[in-house]
């Protein structure tokens, strides 16, 4: 059994903890060469850890509390993005609008923190395409160096496939030593590490929306891409 997700959907997991139904949405990194099983990178947002946020995460926390032979509620698929094929997007303004079919030889992706999971499962899916010629180039923005989600691998891919994928860092805090950038996203990060505004770039985008909001859009139109090709998951 496979779970049949779109690469570009999610799905949404829901629960009952105390007395609330508590509904989330998360991207599995596995595919559908996976039979039996599904993947999820989660991060766990314990009690009294955040000043912000002292009771934590509901739904992360109940996950890291399920044991084995415990089920779970899934609904999907859900999601404004789908990657049909090489270099091919649907995606949808409004979730019951027609799909706008995008191509583009070369993808921009902007991911902060746990926005890189779909952007892992798009990275996963083309690269293991031969038929798929797409270049992508990633900008991951994190607090710390140890927030880095998947870091082997998507290193581990940038090195099988150097041609068709690159990365580039950015931390709020870095530590003495750090060979990639330092800060928020901004236009000379962009410029320097992602692929610059064609009639055939796409720019994908994950992560909080302030990043989205502030430091992605207005950089990247200054830059001069289009913005109904700059397209936030």
């Amino acid at each position: 059994m496979v779970l049949g997700l779109p690469i570009g959907q999610h799905v949404q997991l829901i629960a009952k903890i105390d007395d609330d139904l508590v509904i989330r949405s998360y991207t599995p990194v596995s595919s559908d060469d996976d039979h039996g099983f599904v993947d999820f990178v989660i991060k766990v947002y314990f009690k009294n850890v955040h000043p912000k946020f002292p009771d934590g995460g509901k739904m992360t926390q109940y996950l890291e509390s399920l044991k084995l032979g415990d089920t779970l509620t899934f609904r999907g698929p859900s999601g404004r993005i789908q990657y049909t094929g090489p270099g091919t997007f649907a995606v949808k303004k409004l979730r019951k609008d027609p799909p706008i079919i995008y191509k583009a030889s070369k993808v921009n992706l902007i991911a902060g923190g746990v926005g890189i999971t779909p952007i892992l499962q798009l990275i996963r899916h083309a690269v293991k395409d031969s038929n798929d010629k797409t270049k992508m180039a990633l900008l991951f923005a994190n607090q710390t160096e140890r927030d880095i989600l998947l870091r082997d691998e998507l290193e581990d891919v940038a090195k099988k496939f150097p041609g068709r994928f690159k990365f580039w860092y950015t931390l709020d805090k870095a530590e003495e030593g750090w060979q990639y950038s330092q800060g928020f996203i901004n236009e000379d990060m962009i410029k320097e590490h992602l692929y610059p505004a064609t009639s055939d770039t796409l720019t994908l985008m994950c992560g909080p929306p302030p990043m989205i909001k502030f430091a992605c859009m207005p950089n990247l139109e200054k830059l001069g891409h289009d913005p109904d090709r700059c397209i936030a998951y």
